[in-house]
């Protein structure tokens, strides 16, 4: 399975899942399997909050999901309508939500426990307005 993953800098599996899937600067595109990592540039991080366009994101992208800290309800509706399933992350690194997948596993998103409007702070991570990360 390839996930892909929001993030500021690339460590590989030691990067930092980033707080907020649209503002990530960077995405790390990780194959479970074999744990080979690539670097993909957000070609959507320049919007206003609750403007962007996710699959434009990760378009053309050989992923089978996506793992966020939080999600905005429109960026999931259209990441599940282009066809990805997006999971909550489950640990700070890659290498934790890796670890969490062959495990247990990763629970996907519902559009009930996904970020409501608010600013964020922090880079994302704040829990103001409903925000589950």
């Amino acid at each position: 399975m390839k996930l892909c993953f929001p993030v500021v800098q690339d460590q590989g599996l030691d990067s930092e899942v980033y707080g907020h899937f649209g503002s990530a600067p960077r995405f790390i595109v990780a194959d479970a399997a074999t744990g080979q990592t690539s670097l993909v540039d957000n070609s959507d991080k320049v919007h206003e909050h609750g403007a962007c366009n996710p699959a434009k994101a990760v378009a053309g992208l050989d992923i089978d999901g996506i793992v966020v800290g939080g999600i905005g309800r429109g960026a999931l509706i259209s990441l599940n309508r282009a066809g990805y399933r997006v999971f909550q992350a489950q640990g700070v690194s890659i290498r934790d939500n890796l670890a969490a997948l062959a495990g247990a596993g990763l629970q996907e998103f519902a559009p009930g426990s996904v970020c409501g409007g608010h600013s964020h702070t922090d880079q994302g991570n704040d829990n103001a307005g409903g925000c589950c990360h």
